[in-house]
């Protein structure tokens, strides 16, 4: 108990001075009109902003199959049920965008930043404005970022898949990127959702395999959702014990 009341105290220190200093660099940044492209602050700031928070909680990230991550515009889907999930995505991708709920971008310092440096704000409950959201992120790979979703829409309270939205899978037959699923463990020990303390730990990050997503039509979105679903749920059966989903 002692470890996790200093981590989670020295954990929220590093958010709020992170937050601080590198998010506020990004607003100044963005209002002096710096480019957004892979190298820049915009790039860079998200990353060291994760590795810091990672650092402080006692967090250590163990990649697998990293070589499924590089190359550029790629669509990442996680399954999800921390916010140590983005933290560790995040610091280990390159010019990479998160599709991220609406309510993060009110936030001060953070949600500004989170614009200027691309990230792409969803709200589910409205059909149109969750349209324009894939729009932008299908802009965002055009110009050759990947993007970052969780199609389980929210944090779950354990590692049992639930149903995924369609959203990631159309806009991965509409831009022809490929589908990178990834599988993530032991972010609900570190902190689950709902949670306050924080605890030092390990973090599982699975690369698998990309799926083409080229002459795949709208249509097709169900099939590939449920073929990304699959994939994940099937590692976290084999390297953890998950129970597959019915």
């Amino acid at each position: 108990m002692i470890a996790a009341l200093f981590r989670t105290v020295l954990a929220y220190l590093a958010i709020l001075f992170a937050t601080v200093v590198i998010a506020g660099s990004v607003v100044i940044a963005g209002l002096l009109g710096f480019k957004n492209r892979p190298g820049s602050i915009f790039d860079i700031a998200p990353r060291l902003w994760s590795r810091i928070v990672l650092a402080a909680a006692g967090v250590r990230v163990v990649v697998h199959g990293g070589e499924h991550r590089g190359g550029p515009q790629h669509i990442f889907v996680g399954n999800h049920a921390s916010w140590f999930d983005v933290f560790a995505m995040a610091a280990h991708l390159r010019w990479v965008k998160f599709v991220a709920k609406a309510e993060l971008f009110k936030l001060p310092i953070f949600g500004p930043a989170m614009r200027y440096a691309g990230m792409i704000p969803i709200e589910r409950a409205n059909q149109s404005r969750a349209r324009a959201s894939i729009n932008q992120a299908g802009a965002e790979i055009t110009r050759g970022a990947s993007v970052i979703l969780f199609p389980e829409g929210t944090r779950g309270r354990d590692y049992a898949l639930r149903p995924f939205k369609k959203g990631a899978f159309v806009l991965a037959i509409e831009t022809q990127a490929p589908i990178v699923p990834v599988a993530i463990h032991g972010t609900i020990e570190i902190q689950p959702k709902g949670g306050v303390l924080i605890r030092p730990g390990r973090i599982d990050l699975h690369f698998l395999p990309p799926i083409d997503t080229v002459g795949w039509a709208y249509d097709d979105r169900n099939a590939l959702a449920e073929e990304a679903r699959t994939r994940i749920a099937a590692c976290l059966q084999r390297e953890y014990g998950v129970a597959l989903p019915g």
